[in-house]
């Protein structure tokens, strides 16, 4: 495998680095909205419907009640001879009395049922939310943070200025290794030229 990189644009790596924190920060803003709304759906049900439900179970018991003592009243009140009254107004009344009792305690027996499963859904919504908000608070800084090491690399590393061919004293061509001649030593004759390999005439 090669150990060499194969880096194309540092810009590509500060956009991601860029992109991860806008990420983190937005994702954390919306994990904490999320949560807020939840506890007040929560809440909404488990606290305010069941302190409601039940204050209008003990309406609609008074309502019943005062319906019954008007029925009551009118059946002894309006009662001419042995002719019994029809109080048919009254009858209405604490039939419709009734009824909204009987809704509001059908209402207020579902709040207590479900009162117990939302806080369990809420719970195990919240563990969920608790190790995605790991990703967000510890992940992502240590993504950020590896990527901005390897950034300062590679920024570093093209500071380094590649080596330079020596040249020879007159400028020209590389400068392979020369030999150093003592003054006093007589100049190198030249080399003989090769023999003909082909015969004479």
């Amino acid at each position: 495998m090669s150990t060499q990189a194969d880096v194309k644009s540092l810009d590509t790596l500060a956009f991601v680095k860029a992109a991860l924190a806008a990420y983190a920060h937005e994702t954390g803003g919306a994990l904490d909205e999320i949560e807020l709304e939840g506890r007040k759906a929560v809440d909404y049900i488990t606290v305010d419907r069941a302190a409601y439900w039940k204050a209008e179970v003990r309406r609609c018991g008074d309502l019943v009640n005062e319906a019954i003592k008007d029925l009551e009243h009118c059946r002894t009140f309006k009662k001419v001879g042995d002719n019994q009254p029809s109080c048919v107004e009254e009858k209405k009344a604490l039939e419709k009395a009734r009824a909204k009792l009987a809704d509001a305690e059908r209402r207020a027996e579902a709040v207590r049922r479900w009162t117990p499963v939302v806080l369990q859904q809420f719970r195990d919504a919240c563990v969920r939310l608790v190790h995605f908000r790991e990703v967000v608070d510890v992940d992502c800084p240590r993504a950020i943070a590896r990527i901005e090491k390897m950034l300062r690399s590679l920024e570093a590393y093209g500071q380094v200025s590649s080596p330079r061919p020596v040249m020879s004293a007159d400028g020209v061509g590389p400068g392979a290794a020369e030999v150093v001649r003592p003054a006093d030593a007589p100049p190198a004759e030249p080399s003989p030229a090769p023999a003909s390999s082909g015969g004479g005439s």
